[in-house]
């Protein structure tokens, strides 16, 4: 057991790992978010003529046996594939080495929504067309919420704290910040928090489209994203994953780790409104972000861009412009306000993370991503998009917003390292 830390302790982030529609590894991801482009495609691996929705945001070129064992790519899912994987990205970027002093000091926490849909449905329909022979033994478990995070702690040897967070599109960013607290309760002293999904077969898709929460602009999947923009007619689903690891700012400095950012502030709360629709108002979301800058220590003034949760829905960006205007009243007019799923999709689970990791990369490199796909101004949101380009700029405090069906809502801060020139945390991470 680590030393329990009190609130005071610092919390950074040293390793990004990350396969996104955009590509695989960090700079695939923010070459692509720099360069506007989109990861949106028509889906063709499966039959999706009856399918209103037909197209999707997918991870391309993943060799899962570069990462697992050939048994284990035929037995567990590519959700968790992909938490192997990042979670190898994520260590190798941090240059921490899983040593036998450190096994039982390193946590694992990956978000997780719906494991194995694609699996399920193929086993579903092999069940009924070949019966019980055609039983994967190890489906059941292996389709788990938690088998991504059981996975990572496997195939490194990881003996230290593990979880699993299931709270829809809020889920990763929910991890981070509880990992956070995590290492400052003194159950590990590293962490490996984000989340993973990997949804897009005819099921999803279809379900997705019967609630019409997804894009038909089937004949423009590049443009079929495009949050805030008055023709936005849904999202589009995507597959990917996120993770990132943390540690305390002075275990890095001490292994002379290179450090991200500092995460600084961490917000919760629930709409207790409805299912699937966001609080109109933005009232729950309000109070995340509010909670956050509160756990951070911080006024208004202190945030220099916000990565948006905009999904490209009619009333989830609405409700989400409202909700920034009520926390930062006329400053919201200052704020760069974007959305990256214009170019990734929504990964569902994932997407908290994806998105914490474009606010990081926008810190060390002083650019903020674009929302693309901007054409036609809505009334409704009149907040600066940052419509279609990206932009320089001395970014020092990021916000990064999660929301949830259930109506749960989760917010990041952070922070470029040597911002604000303080020697020690004010947050609560």
């Amino acid at each position: 057991m680590v030393e329990a830390q009190p609130r005071s302790v610092r919390i950074v982030i040293t390793g990004l790992g990350l396969l996104t529609p955009l590509g695989i590894g960090v700079d695939d991801f923010w070459e692509g978010l720099r360069t506007g482009r989109s990861g949106v495609r028509r889906v063709k691996g499966f039959d999706v003529s009856d399918i209103p929705s037909q197209i999707a945001g997918d991870v391309q070129g993943f060799e899962p046996r570069q990462y697992v064992s050939a048994k284990d790519v035929r037995r567990i899912t590519r959700a968790t594939q992909f938490a192997v994987a990042a979670a190898q990205h994520a260590l190798q970027d941090a240059g921490l080495e899983v040593t036998d002093d450190r096994r039982d000091q390193i946590g694992v926490l990956i978000a997780n929504g719906g494991n194995s849909p694609v699996e399920t449905e193929r086993l579903v329909l092999d069940l009924h067309q070949g019966g019980y022979d055609r039983m994967n033994p190890f489906h059941i478990a292996g389709s788990l919420p938690n088998m991504p995070s059981s996975h990572v702690a496997i195939h490194f040897g990881l003996n230290g704290f593990i979880s699993t967070i299931s709270t829809a599109c809020a889920a990763s960013s929910q991890a981070i910040g509880e990992a956070a607290h995590v290492i400052r309760r003194g159950d590990a002293r590293w962490m490996l928090a984000g989340g993973t999904e990997a949804p897009i077969g005819r099921y999803c898709l279809a379900g997705f489209s019967a609630l019409r929460a997804l894009s038909t602009r089937n004949d423009d999947p590049g443009g079929a994203s495009r949050p805030f923009d008055a023709g936005r007619d849904g999202f589009v689903l995507s597959e990917g994953v996120g993770v990132v690891l943390l540690e305390r700012l002075e275990d890095a400095e001490a292994r002379g780790a290179r450090i991200y950012a500092e995460l600084v502030g961490y917000g919760s709360s629930s709409d207790a409104h409805h299912i699937t629709a966001p609080d109109p108002a933005g009232r729950g979301a309000a109070r995340a972000m509010q909670r956050a800058l509160s756990s951070a220590g911080m006024g208004i003034d202190s945030i220099d861009y916000i990565n948006a949760h905009a999904t490209s829905t009619a009333v989830g960006d609405s409700a989400e412009t409202l909700a920034i205007k009520t926390v930062f009243g006329e400053r919201a007019y200052q704020i760069p306000v974007s959305s990256t799923k214009s170019m990734t999709g929504h990964m569902t689970s994932a997407a908290g993370a994806v998105e914490a990791a474009a606010c990081i990369l926008a810190l060390t490199h002083g650019v903020l991503p674009p929302t693309i796909n901007y054409e036609q101004p809505d009334p409704v949101c009149d907040l600066d998009y940052v419509p279609n380009q990206a932009r320089q700029a001395d970014v020092r405090v990021a916000m990064s917003n999660s929301f949830g069906f259930g109506g749960v809502n989760s917010v990041l801060i952070l922070q470029r390292m040597g911002a604000d020139g303080r020697t020690r945390g004010a947050g609560s991470g």
